[in-house]
């Protein structure tokens, strides 16, 4: 399509021009410089792709994309009678790839520091310019990829992920709610994960890599990847900055024994996993409230990085089954919790200790409080996401808004699998109430989102659990009106998929109710309504 002076043998076009012409041409400059000052790689490639549904471009905007890349480069700028020789080849419709050797006309070498950087940067100027897709600007803070050797090798040994993924999320694992460096290092060992601190002369660790047990490279050696290769807040001054706000330590109260006085857990009580998800999710909503309150850019930036740890801790103690779902939102959340916006560790302090406790707990089960425990805090997880989302948006960081799209979506997902089993149990239930009893349901339904807000939630299959929720709330004393008040007004509801059923876990988890153990249903409140309280306040002091 192009090429460095517009006349390199072209043996696509020409038939009296060969390959071996063309490389000759090529490497002119590059055998000038002598075997002495020959470089190790003097040839950069580039590949530029159009959108699958941008209009089909001509060769003559595609010479043109290829000017204005090796130009913002660095491999031949306008005006450069020294600028390195560089050629376009079409291969297809929708792309080229351009190759170059990076030797000038003085056989210095090129300065295309950045490179990657500046191409992106100004093919986001030409999408702009010509009305193609427009894909969001990079801005330094993506992790590290994969090489195609690290993703062939992991094919060979039949692994899903890479080396270099799997020690990324063993690090931040490690780094969810730990209270300092030395509990940091303690996890990652525990993990099984290889450690190697670099020490100064003081004794001071300056430094760390890691490296999964049993991977060596070709002198037999361990493959080490340092903090920075894996992401760039993976660095340990960045973890040491985040663990300068250390968790608060939590101390449960001690709960009922046993009526026998052994060690079995009494019907309903939840289990360290779940109770650990039922104080997230009383934290997530106080920092879904903090975000809608237009904080200081610095202080939402501490909430929005350590939700992440909140989701490393879930996937880290998740179902083998939810396991997958949640780990891949964790994932892809983590360019989310970076931006340049430096970050206030006070106000995240609170968010980092239910990371803590959500690890501490262990691994959820398959019982009813615990499936029920996990679709709460999830529920209210995804609007924090969301949350996150909305907030790099209006900060202009689009990459980051489009990974925390891209993790509520994997969340959902996570919920669903969660919810599936404790909502179908509700769902039986509040088809069972008695018919007045759900009629007062319906109404107090129709009080709080009134208009189509109503009669849409009113439709939803989930309403006969939001039913179920408010009547077993109703029998132990409060007042459904006010419950529904209090849940429909914290933040970022409009958002939830299903509206019903986030309103069934937020109702469920205000009014203190116990998860039930499965073939026990909850006490249902009676046809005839119970005393009252008047006030959402005598409702609050009751519950108290």
């Amino acid at each position: 399509m192009a090429s460095w002076d517009g006349f390199a043998p072209d043996p696509g076009r020409d038939p009296n021009a060969t390959i071996k012409q063309l490389q000759t041409a090529l490497d002119m400059r590059v055998d000038q410089r002598g075997p002495r000052r020959r470089l190790k790689k003097p040839v950069w490639h580039c590949s530029v792709r159009a959108a699958p549904e941008d209009r089909m471009l001509s060769d003559e905007e595609w010479a043109v994309v290829a000017r204005r890349v090796v130009a913002a480069t660095g491999i031949a700028e306008d005006g450069d009678p020294d600028g390195c020789r560089w050629v376009a080849v079409r291969h297809a419709d929708d792309h080229i790839h351009i190759a170059a050797t990076i030797v000038r006309g003085d056989l210095r070498k090129a300065d295309i520091e950045f490179d990657f950087r500046r191409a992106q940067a100004e093919c986001r100027k030409i999408e702009k310019e010509w009305g193609l897709r427009e894909l969001n600007s990079g801005d330094g803070t993506a992790a590290k990829e994969p090489t195609n050797r690290e993703k062939h090798k992991a094919a060979r040994l039949g692994e899903v992920d890479t080396s270099r993924q799997r020690l990324r999320d063993a690090v931040r694992q490690a780094l969810a709610g730990a209270r300092d460096e030395a509990e940091f290092f303690a996890r990652l060992e525990a993990a099984g994960v290889l450690v190697n601190r670099k020490i100064g002369p003081s004794g001071d660790t300056l430094g760390y890599s890691v490296a999964v047990v049993g991977e060596h490279d070709a002198t037999g050696e361990p493959v080490w990847f340092g903090g920075y290769k894996l992401a760039p807040d993976l660095t340990l001054p960045k973890i040491r900055r985040r663990l300068g706000a250390p968790p608060p330590e939590h101390r449960e109260k001690p709960g009922p024994k046993a009526p026998d006085g052994g060690g079995r857990r009494p019907a309903g009580r939840p289990s360290p996993a779940a109770a650990a998800r039922l104080r997230a999710a009383d934290t997530v909503l106080e920092a879904i409230d903090l975000l809608g309150a237009e904080p200081e850019p610095e202080v939402a930036s501490g909430v929005v990085e350590v939700t992440g740890e909140v989701l490393d801790a879930l996937a880290a103690t998740a179902l083998p089954a939810q396991k997958p779902e949640l780990l891949a939102a964790a994932r892809a959340y983590e360019r989310a919790s970076r931006s340049h916006v430096r970050a206030a560790n006070a106000d995240s302090r609170a968010v980092r200790a239910v990371a803590r406790e959500v690890l501490s707990g262990g691994y959820t089960t398959n019982r009813g409080p615990d499936a029920a425990a996990a679709a709460t805090v999830l529920s209210v997880l995804i609007l924090l996401v969301i949350a996150a989302g909305r907030w790099h948006a209006e900060q202009g960081h689009r990459q980051q808004a489009a990974a925390a799209r891209a993790a509520a979506d994997r969340l959902r997902s996570a919920y669903r699998q969660a919810a599936d089993q404790p909502l179908a149990a509700l769902r039986q239930r509040g088809r069972q109430l008695p018919a007045a009893v759900r009629a007062r349901q319906a109404q107090a339904v129709r009080r709080a989102l009134p208009g189509e807000d109503g009669r849409r939630m009113l439709a939803e299959p989930e309403f006969d659990a939001l039913a179920a929720a408010l009547a077993e709330a109703e029998a132990a004393g409060n007042d459904p009106n006010a419950l529904l008040e209090q849940a429909r007004s914290w933040r970022e509801l409009d958002t939830a998929g299903s509206v019903a059923a986030v309103l069934t876990w937020r109702v469920r988890h205000l009014a203190k109710l116990p998860h039930p153990a499965a073939g026990k249903p909850p006490r249902a409140a009676s046809a005839t309504a119970p005393a009252l309280p008047a006030t959402a306040a005598d409702a609050s002091r009751q519950r108290r």
